[in-house]
Protein backbone atom coordinates (compact mmCIF):
# COMPACT_ATOMS: atom_id res chain seq x y z
CA UNK A 1 0.00 0.00 0.00
CA UNK A 2 1.14 3.32 -0.68
CA UNK A 3 0.22 6.63 0.51
CA UNK A 4 1.12 10.77 -0.51
CA UNK A 5 3.02 12.16 2.07
CA UNK A 6 3.93 16.12 2.08
CA UNK A 7 8.13 16.16 4.03
CA UNK A 8 10.30 19.29 5.37
CA UNK A 9 12.60 19.77 1.61
CA UNK A 10 14.68 22.33 3.15
CA UNK A 11 15.22 24.73 6.18
CA UNK A 12 13.51 28.03 5.92
CA UNK A 13 15.26 31.37 6.52
CA UNK A 14 12.59 34.03 7.31
CA UNK A 15 9.62 33.40 6.51
CA UNK A 16 8.77 29.88 4.83
CA UNK A 17 7.78 29.34 1.34
CA UNK A 18 6.01 26.55 -0.86
CA UNK A 19 9.53 25.49 -1.57
CA UNK A 20 10.29 24.01 1.69
CA UNK A 21 8.06 21.73 1.13
CA UNK A 22 7.67 18.53 -1.21
CA UNK A 23 4.93 15.69 -1.79
CA UNK A 24 6.20 12.66 -2.60
CA UNK A 25 4.47 8.96 -2.72
CA UNK A 26 5.82 6.52 -0.09
CA UNK A 27 5.29 2.71 0.92
CA UNK A 28 3.42 1.92 3.76
CA UNK A 29 4.53 -1.64 5.87
CA UNK A 30 1.63 -3.78 7.14
CA UNK A 31 -0.07 -2.61 10.54
CA UNK A 32 1.07 -4.92 13.22
CA UNK A 33 -0.33 -5.88 16.82
CA UNK A 34 -1.52 -2.59 18.82
CA UNK A 35 -1.92 -0.61 15.36
CA UNK A 36 -4.34 0.88 13.33
CA UNK A 37 -4.01 1.75 9.76
CA UNK A 38 -5.86 5.15 9.62
CA UNK A 39 -7.04 7.55 6.74
CA UNK A 40 -6.57 11.14 7.72
CA UNK A 41 -9.54 13.59 7.47
CA UNK A 42 -8.84 16.84 9.43
CA UNK A 43 -5.43 18.28 9.59
CA UNK A 44 -4.35 21.50 11.99
CA UNK A 45 -1.78 24.13 11.22
CA UNK A 46 -0.46 25.83 13.86
CA UNK A 47 2.17 28.55 14.48
CA UNK A 48 4.74 26.49 16.84
CA UNK A 49 5.81 24.52 13.35
CA UNK A 50 7.61 27.24 12.33
CA UNK A 51 9.86 26.84 15.28
CA UNK A 52 9.94 22.94 14.72
CA UNK A 53 11.21 23.53 11.10
CA UNK A 54 14.78 25.10 12.55
CA UNK A 55 17.58 22.93 13.29
CA UNK A 56 17.05 24.35 17.18
CA UNK A 57 16.75 23.23 20.52
CA UNK A 58 13.32 23.73 21.70
CA UNK A 59 10.78 22.40 24.15
CA UNK A 60 10.02 19.89 20.65
CA UNK A 61 12.24 18.32 18.82
CA UNK A 62 13.31 19.90 15.27
CA UNK A 63 11.16 18.25 11.75
CA UNK A 64 13.75 16.65 9.96
CA UNK A 65 14.54 17.22 6.46
CA UNK A 66 13.22 14.75 3.87
CA UNK A 67 10.89 13.34 6.56
CA UNK A 68 6.98 14.64 7.03
CA UNK A 69 6.28 17.23 8.97
CA UNK A 70 3.91 16.22 12.20
CA UNK A 71 0.43 17.52 13.92
CA UNK A 72 -2.78 17.22 14.99
CA UNK A 73 -4.97 15.35 13.16
CA UNK A 74 -8.33 13.96 13.41
CA UNK A 75 -8.25 10.51 11.18
CA UNK A 76 -10.58 7.44 10.85
CA UNK A 77 -9.61 3.31 11.38
CA UNK A 78 -9.73 2.05 8.44
CA UNK A 79 -7.87 -1.67 9.80
CA UNK A 80 -7.03 -2.14 13.28
CA UNK A 81 -4.97 -4.90 14.72
CA UNK A 82 -5.78 -2.97 18.79
CA UNK A 83 -8.39 -4.57 21.17
CA UNK A 84 -8.97 -0.95 22.02
CA UNK A 85 -10.09 0.62 18.46
CA UNK A 86 -12.28 -0.69 15.59
CA UNK A 87 -12.79 -0.30 11.63
CA UNK A 88 -15.31 3.24 12.00
CA UNK A 89 -13.29 4.61 15.10
CA UNK A 90 -13.19 8.53 14.75
CA UNK A 91 -9.73 9.09 16.17
CA UNK A 92 -7.36 12.39 17.03
CA UNK A 93 -3.42 12.40 17.77
CA UNK A 94 -0.05 13.51 17.02
CA UNK A 95 0.34 12.04 13.26
CA UNK A 96 2.52 12.86 10.37
CA UNK A 97 1.39 14.67 7.49
CA UNK A 98 -0.03 11.17 5.05
CA UNK A 99 -3.23 10.73 3.79
CA UNK A 100 -3.10 7.29 5.32
CA UNK A 101 -0.50 6.52 8.20
CA UNK A 102 0.39 3.82 10.74
CA UNK A 103 -0.24 4.29 14.64
CA UNK A 104 -0.02 2.58 17.82
CA UNK A 105 -3.09 2.69 19.75
CA UNK A 106 -0.72 4.07 22.75
CA UNK A 107 -0.26 7.63 20.50
CA UNK A 108 -4.39 7.76 19.44
CA UNK A 109 -7.50 8.47 21.73
CA UNK A 110 -10.84 8.04 20.28
CA UNK A 111 -13.23 11.26 19.86
CA UNK A 112 -16.81 12.44 20.91
CA UNK A 113 -18.67 13.19 17.48
CA UNK A 114 -22.26 13.71 19.50
CA UNK A 115 -20.48 16.38 22.02
CA UNK A 116 -18.97 18.82 18.87
CA UNK A 117 -18.02 18.63 15.00
CA UNK A 118 -14.69 15.91 14.86
CA UNK A 119 -12.61 19.18 13.84
CA UNK A 120 -13.40 21.09 16.83
CA UNK A 121 -10.89 17.78 18.75
CA UNK A 122 -7.93 20.26 17.07
CA UNK A 123 -9.28 23.41 18.13
CA UNK A 124 -11.63 24.13 21.32
CA UNK A 125 -11.83 20.29 22.21
CA UNK A 126 -8.42 19.95 21.29
CA UNK A 127 -5.07 21.82 21.95
CA UNK A 128 -5.80 24.72 21.53
CA UNK A 129 -8.78 24.98 23.68
CA UNK A 130 -6.42 23.44 26.10
CA UNK A 131 -4.34 26.33 26.15
CA UNK A 132 -6.53 28.89 26.44
CA UNK A 133 -8.12 27.54 29.65
CA UNK A 134 -4.61 26.07 31.22
CA UNK A 135 -3.06 29.54 30.28
CA UNK A 136 -5.99 31.64 31.49
CA UNK A 137 -7.30 29.72 34.25
CA UNK A 138 -3.83 28.46 36.15
CA UNK A 139 -1.35 31.10 35.38
CA UNK A 140 -4.05 34.40 34.68
CA UNK A 141 -6.09 33.68 37.40
CA UNK A 142 -8.86 35.98 36.47
CA UNK A 143 -10.98 37.80 38.73
CA UNK A 144 -14.40 38.96 38.41
CA UNK A 145 -14.15 42.62 37.04
CA UNK A 146 -10.74 42.57 36.29
CA UNK A 147 -9.58 43.73 32.34
CA UNK A 148 -8.15 41.10 30.26
CA UNK A 149 -6.29 41.92 26.92
CA UNK A 150 -6.41 39.29 24.33
CA UNK A 151 -3.68 39.54 21.44
CA UNK A 152 -4.44 37.61 18.30
CA UNK A 153 -7.39 37.46 19.79
CA UNK A 154 -8.92 36.29 16.10
CA UNK A 155 -6.92 33.66 16.45
CA UNK A 156 -7.73 29.82 17.44
CA UNK A 157 -6.01 30.06 21.33
CA UNK A 158 -7.15 33.97 21.19
CA UNK A 159 -10.79 33.52 20.57
CA UNK A 160 -11.11 30.84 23.39
CA UNK A 161 -9.18 32.69 26.03
CA UNK A 162 -11.62 35.69 25.35
CA UNK A 163 -15.08 33.75 26.34
CA UNK A 164 -13.45 32.17 28.76
CA UNK A 165 -12.40 35.62 30.29
CA UNK A 166 -16.11 36.79 29.84
CA UNK A 167 -17.64 33.61 31.58
CA UNK A 168 -15.47 34.66 34.95
CA UNK A 169 -17.16 37.74 34.82
CA UNK A 170 -14.09 39.88 33.54
CA UNK A 171 -14.12 42.85 31.27
CA UNK A 172 -12.61 41.47 27.48
CA UNK A 173 -10.46 43.39 25.08
CA UNK A 174 -9.10 41.87 22.19
CA UNK A 175 -6.56 43.08 19.39
CA UNK A 176 -6.88 41.64 16.19
CA UNK A 177 -5.69 42.76 11.99
CA UNK A 178 -9.23 43.03 10.46
CA UNK A 179 -11.87 45.30 10.78
CA UNK A 180 -14.10 42.28 10.52
CA UNK A 181 -11.99 40.60 12.88
CA UNK A 182 -13.07 43.24 15.31
CA UNK A 183 -16.75 43.14 14.44
CA UNK A 184 -16.82 39.16 14.95
CA UNK A 185 -14.88 39.63 18.41
CA UNK A 186 -17.68 42.16 19.41
CA UNK A 187 -20.30 40.31 17.82
CA UNK A 188 -20.26 37.22 17.82
CA UNK A 189 -17.58 36.49 20.57
CA UNK A 190 -18.80 38.33 23.27
CA UNK A 191 -15.41 41.04 23.72
CA UNK A 192 -16.27 43.83 25.25
CA UNK A 193 -14.36 46.05 22.59
CA UNK A 194 -11.67 44.98 20.76
CA UNK A 195 -8.32 47.16 18.54
CA UNK A 196 -7.58 46.58 14.80
CA UNK A 197 -3.90 47.02 15.38
CA UNK A 198 -3.09 47.49 11.43
CA UNK A 199 -5.22 50.92 11.41
CA UNK A 200 -4.44 52.21 14.65
CA UNK A 201 -1.42 54.47 14.70
CA UNK A 202 -0.92 54.74 18.65
CA UNK A 203 -1.53 51.83 20.42
CA UNK A 204 -0.04 52.16 23.70
CA UNK A 205 -2.81 55.17 23.47
CA UNK A 206 -5.33 53.04 22.18
CA UNK A 207 -5.20 50.42 24.95
CA UNK A 208 -5.29 53.29 27.81
CA UNK A 209 -8.97 54.36 26.11
CA UNK A 210 -10.04 50.80 25.81
CA UNK A 211 -8.61 50.05 29.21
CA UNK A 212 -9.91 52.65 31.53
CA UNK A 213 -8.84 50.76 34.43
CA UNK A 214 -5.61 49.33 33.44
CA UNK A 215 -4.83 45.33 32.36
CA UNK A 216 -5.19 42.97 34.57
CA UNK A 217 -4.28 40.32 32.15
CA UNK A 218 -2.70 39.76 29.22
CA UNK A 219 -2.91 36.72 27.22
CA UNK A 220 0.34 37.20 24.76
CA UNK A 221 0.16 35.49 21.70
CA UNK A 222 1.36 37.51 19.22
CA UNK A 223 5.13 39.92 21.55
CA UNK A 224 6.66 42.12 19.46
CA UNK A 225 5.69 46.26 19.39
CA UNK A 226 1.98 45.33 20.69
CA UNK A 227 2.82 43.73 23.66
CA UNK A 228 5.81 46.76 24.15
CA UNK A 229 1.80 49.17 23.80
CA UNK A 230 -0.07 46.60 26.29
CA UNK A 231 2.42 46.35 28.75
CA UNK A 232 2.96 50.03 29.33
CA UNK A 233 -0.90 49.86 30.52
CA UNK A 234 -0.16 46.66 33.19
CA UNK A 235 -0.92 47.26 36.18
CA UNK A 236 0.50 46.20 39.86
CA UNK A 237 0.22 42.60 40.34
CA UNK A 238 -0.97 41.88 37.02
CA UNK A 239 -0.59 38.18 35.33
CA UNK A 240 0.88 37.72 31.69
CA UNK A 241 0.54 34.22 30.52
CA UNK A 242 3.31 33.74 27.73
CA UNK A 243 1.14 31.87 24.91
CA UNK A 244 3.08 32.94 21.66
CA UNK A 245 5.38 35.74 19.84
CA UNK A 246 3.87 34.74 16.13
CA UNK A 247 5.06 38.37 15.06
CA UNK A 248 8.92 37.30 16.08
CA UNK A 249 8.70 33.85 14.63
CA UNK A 250 10.38 34.54 11.21
CA UNK A 251 12.97 37.38 11.90
CA UNK A 252 16.18 36.20 11.35
CA UNK A 253 17.65 39.17 13.81
CA UNK A 254 16.51 39.59 17.18
CA UNK A 255 14.84 43.16 17.28
CA UNK A 256 15.12 45.71 19.68
CA UNK A 257 12.35 46.60 21.65
CA UNK A 258 11.86 48.30 25.34
CA UNK A 259 13.30 46.90 28.55
CA UNK A 260 10.39 45.22 29.93
CA UNK A 261 11.55 44.42 32.94
CA UNK A 262 11.56 47.42 35.46
CA UNK A 263 8.03 47.73 34.52
CA UNK A 264 7.58 43.77 35.53
CA UNK A 265 9.69 44.64 38.68
CA UNK A 266 8.09 47.79 39.87
CA UNK A 267 4.66 46.56 39.44
CA UNK A 268 5.32 43.42 40.47
CA UNK A 269 3.88 41.47 37.34
CA UNK A 270 4.14 38.06 36.72
CA UNK A 271 5.06 36.59 33.64
CA UNK A 272 5.26 33.09 32.49
CA UNK A 273 5.83 31.36 29.42
CA UNK A 274 4.49 28.18 28.95
CA UNK A 275 3.60 25.04 26.60
CA UNK A 276 0.69 23.23 26.92
CA UNK A 277 1.99 19.76 28.15
CA UNK A 278 3.04 21.39 31.25
CA UNK A 279 -0.52 20.68 32.25
CA UNK A 280 -0.97 17.21 30.82
CA UNK A 281 -1.97 15.49 34.51
CA UNK A 282 -4.51 18.05 34.33
CA UNK A 283 -6.40 17.48 30.97
CA UNK A 284 -8.90 15.33 32.02
CA UNK A 285 -10.40 18.51 34.12
CA UNK A 286 -9.40 20.85 30.81
CA UNK A 287 -11.07 18.50 28.87
CA UNK A 288 -14.33 18.20 30.59
CA UNK A 289 -14.93 21.64 31.20
CA UNK A 290 -14.54 22.84 27.80
CA UNK A 291 -16.85 19.92 26.56
CA UNK A 292 -19.83 21.68 29.47
CA UNK A 293 -19.10 25.05 28.14
CA UNK A 294 -19.44 24.04 24.55
CA UNK A 295 -22.69 22.00 25.25
CA UNK A 296 -23.69 24.66 27.44
CA UNK A 297 -23.68 26.98 24.51
CA UNK A 298 -21.15 29.15 26.63
CA UNK A 299 -18.38 28.80 23.84
CA UNK A 300 -18.46 29.50 20.35
CA UNK A 301 -15.85 28.39 17.88
CA UNK A 302 -14.85 29.58 14.17
CA UNK A 303 -12.48 27.82 11.72
CA UNK A 304 -11.01 28.75 8.73
CA UNK A 305 -11.25 25.11 6.41
CA UNK A 306 -8.67 24.95 3.22
CA UNK A 307 -10.01 21.86 1.29
CA UNK A 308 -7.40 19.12 0.06
CA UNK A 309 -4.66 17.18 1.43
CA UNK A 310 -2.03 19.30 -0.64
CA UNK A 311 -3.07 22.79 0.83
CA UNK A 312 -1.36 21.88 3.72
CA UNK A 313 1.87 24.43 3.11
CA UNK A 314 -0.21 26.79 1.77
CA UNK A 315 -2.69 26.46 5.22
CA UNK A 316 0.85 26.95 7.53
CA UNK A 317 2.37 29.88 5.40
CA UNK A 318 -1.32 31.77 5.84
CA UNK A 319 -0.74 31.92 9.74
CA UNK A 320 1.81 34.37 9.26
CA UNK A 321 0.02 36.51 7.48
CA UNK A 322 -3.42 36.50 9.14
CA UNK A 323 -5.13 34.74 7.05
CA UNK A 324 -7.46 32.77 9.51
CA UNK A 325 -10.32 33.63 11.87
CA UNK A 326 -10.37 31.13 14.93
CA UNK A 327 -8.65 27.55 14.17
CA UNK A 328 -6.93 26.90 10.84
CA UNK A 329 -7.52 23.51 9.43
CA UNK A 330 -7.16 21.34 6.43
CA UNK A 331 -10.32 19.09 5.41
CA UNK A 332 -9.56 15.90 3.07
Amino acid sequence: MTTTQIILASRPKGLPTLENFKMEDVALPSIRDGEVLLEGMYYSVDPYMRGRMNDAKSYAPPFETGKPLSGGVVAKVIESKSTNFKSGDIITGNLPWQKKMIASEKDIRKIDTTIAPASYYLGILGMTGLTAYFGLMHIGKPKAGETVVVSGAAGAVGMVVGQIAAIQNCYVVGIAGTDEKIKLLKDEFGFDDAINYKTTPDMKKAIAAACPKGVDIYFDNVGGSISDAVISNINFHARIPLCGQISLYNSTEIPMGPRLQPMLLTRSVLMQGFIVSNFQSEFPEGHKQLATWVKECRLKFTETIEHGFEKLPQALLGLFKGDNTGKMIVEV
